[in-house]
């Protein structure tokens, strides 16, 4: 069995909440009691970690360690099914906490408000049993596979794009001691060996994700988290679950593990946690958080005043200086006409990413252009567009419309 045969005993009041269980052939009793011993930490509780918390709270496991570091956004509840309209605003812990503790007050939550970064990976890796990535982004997500893996905690890895979801179950416990290489057990490296560059790969905020599919995907999550503690049929072990929601369609594919894996292949070359493994490649790490400017862009204070010296990128704080000064910049919307009706900035011209190949003839090339998107990933892929169709001064908006209503406009509605 994966875990302990030591079980805790079962209350009567724990024996009527879990009697559905209790009745299974493949759970019982003796199952349910490994699942109250379980420690199960999940990471992210946004569209995947919600219905995988509720649904392993429900079941029974012992400890829920919760790992996540943002607040409660109106944008959240069209998928985040663990909150409501009245906890916006709120840091996500505090309300998944709550209801958690009541639907079963039997769970004990373990809240972790930094989330999983590279200085707590292996401590928090250290305190659990087992992990599942909830995760919405490439670093945190390739951190969590090589912390697993490192740690030797089996993982349950989810991910969603629009209309599609991932799942599979990498079971790092196989690992033999004193050997970087598992018993033919794949990691996430051994399926994507590199993050995308910036850009190339939208997140749910800019393509859309199909709400109803998280609570699959993340229901699916549970369910090999809940068959892997009380040992109840096959996990997904070296196999991963394609789910395709329009059709729809269900597809199992077979990962083999890759010889030259940089993480758990024969001549691993990530044998620790260090921040450069999770950095992305081709540009410069870029917050849409109004305080967090990095000291690179600080060196072009007056790059904005100077054509010949224009960044590719600039913060909200010098654009907005840059657009109030005697000669602005033409202001581009590369944003779907959807997203205009949301909210936009003064004079700006739009024109949907989608469409900019075709209408180039549009907008000037004499003049410097600040583009700007939601987030501020679709208009870097247009700045790259733009410059190599001769638009020698175009700009990128770091952080986007998002990071120019969080620094100068909080009435301006965000989504």
């Amino acid at each position: 069995m994966p875990l302990s045969t030591q079980c805790l005993q079962l209350s009567p009041e724990e024996m009527a909440r879990y009697s559905r269980h209790l009745t299974l052939p493949h759970i019982g009793k003796e199952g349910q009691q490994r699942l109250k011993m379980a420690r199960v930490l999940i990471i992210g509780l946004g569209g995947l970690g919600s219905p995988s918390a509720l649904y392993l709270a429900a079941a029974g496991v012992g400890k829920l360690g919760l790992a996540e570091w943002d607040t409660v956004e109106a944008t959240n509840l069209q998928r985040q099914i663990l909150y409501d309209n009245g906890q916006l605003g709120l840091p996500k812990l505090d309300a998944a906490a709550a209801r958690l503790r009541a639907l079963n007050p039997h769970c004990v939550v373990q809240r972790h408000s930094e989330g999983f970064n590279v200085e707590n990976a292996h401590e928090l890796c250290g305190l659990y049993d087992l992990i599942v990535d909830g995760s919405d982004n490439f670093p945190t997500r390739y951190l969590v596979n090589d912390a697993a893996w490192l740690s030797r905690k089996p993982l349950v890895y989810g991910s969603l794009s629009q209309f599609e979801g991932q799942i599979a179950f990498f079971d790092f416990t196989t690992r033999r001691a004193g050997n970087s290489r598992a018993l033919n057990t794949p990691c996430l490296r051994c399926l994507f060996p590199k993050m995308p560059t910036p850009g190339t790969v939208p997140n749910c905020a800019e393509a859309g994700v199909f709400g109803a599919l998280c609570g699959t995907i993340g229901s699916l999550q549970a369910m090999e988290v809940i068959k892997y503690v009380t040992g109840a049929g096959e996990v997904l072990r070296s196999r991963l679950l394609a789910v395709e929601a329009l059709e729809p369609r269900f597809r199992i594919l077979n990962v083999k593990q890759d010889p030259q894996c940089s993480l758990c292949g024969a001549n691993p070359r990530i044998q620790e946690i260090t921040a450069v493994n999770y950095a992305w490649k081709g540009c410069r790490q870029v917050s849409s958080r109004p305080n967090d400017v990095s000291n690179e862009e600080g060196t072009q204070e007056s790059a904005l005043n100077d054509a010949s010296t224009l960044p590719i990128e600039t913060s909200v704080e010098k654009a907005k200086a840059w657009l109030e000064s005697e000669k602005p910049p033409l202001l581009l919307d590369v944003r779907e006409p959807f997203e205009t009706e949301i909210c936009r900035l003064t004079d700006s011209v739009s024109i949907p990413l989608t469409h900019l190949a075709e209408r180039l003839d549009e907008l000037p090339k004499e003049r410097p252009i600040l583009v700007y998107c939601h987030h501020g990933m679709r208009s870097m892929r247009a700045v790259g567009l733009l410059h190599s169709k001769g638009y020698a001064q175009a700009v990128n908006l770091a952080g986007g419309i998002d990071a120019w209503a969080v620094t100068f406009d909080p009435s301006m509605q965000r989504y």
